[in-house]
């Protein structure tokens, strides 16, 4: 096990990363997006993005991008390499304002994070679609962790925080649980070859509607492209 620094809501610490990682020539099998932060005041991270949007969908768009072709180079027929990134059930009411996604026109912190967490889903079926038209060995999914005992609560109301201490050992996942389908997309024989999926509980589930909106997926992909600096990154796709 190596750790390798990278904060997910900086766009140059995400490259820094990428190229030490590069540096190693490592092949690159599994890459798991699961870097997040829920219900936060109105803040900006370094980049001037909304920090729901630039550190839980920016950033793993960012880091997607720059490390598909090395996921490419290690995905094989009977091995793909897989991408899994984890939203959540709360983007079931998310919105995707395009015209305001860094949330300016009025901020709330839970709209905020089910946008967020909608993108992950619209970027994960949009970049399936382009790894299958490109015959890539690589596959994307994303997962639902369910509700989970860790510290990304903290930002919640005071009476949520005391509702969860009395009862997070009855209706909470612990950690390990939570970390459970995440594994179940990562190394599961049953999940070779298969992308596109939203998997809760280790099982293939049906997502928000809205998110099937293939139309919706491409601009999504479009303007995030341009956010971070790669308007080429559709065809640099594998």
């Amino acid at each position: 096990v190596e750790f390798l620094y990278c904060d997910l809501a900086s766009m140059k610490s995400i490259r820094q990363f990428v190229q030490q990682f590069r540096a190693k020539n490592c092949p690159l099998h599994v890459l798991v997006n699961n870097a997040g932060v829920m219900l936060v005041p109105e803040r900006k991270t370094e980049d001037g993005f909304e920090e729901h949007f630039g550190l839980n969908y920016l950033g793993h768009f960012l880091l997607t991008n720059l490390l598909l072709d090395v996921l490419k180079q290690s995905g094989t027929h009977s091995n793909n390499a897989r991408i899994i990134t984890v939203s959540s059930a709360t983007h079931y009411v998310g919105k995707l304002h395009l015209n305001d996604l860094q949330s300016r026109c009025s901020y709330s912190p839970h709209g905020a994070y089910a946008q967020s967490k909608l993108a992950l889903v619209l970027f994960t079926y949009q970049l399936q679609r382009l790894l299958t038209a490109n015959g890539s060995h690589v596959t994307a999914n994303v997962v639902d962790p369910g509700v989970v005992n860790t510290e990304l609560y903290k930002h919640v109301f005071w009476v949520v925080k005391v509702v969860k201490w009395m009862t997070a050992w009855l209706c909470f996942k612990t950690p390990e649980e939570g970390a459970s389908t995440s594994i179940y997309a990562a190394v599961s024989p049953e999940m070779e070859g298969a992308g596109g999926c939203y998997l809760y509980n280790e099982e293939r589930t049906k997502s928000a509607d809205i998110a099937y909106d293939e139309e919706l997926q491409r601009r999504l992909w479009t303007e995030s492209c341009k956010m971070v600096g790669i308007s080429d990154a559709a065809s640099r796709l594998p």
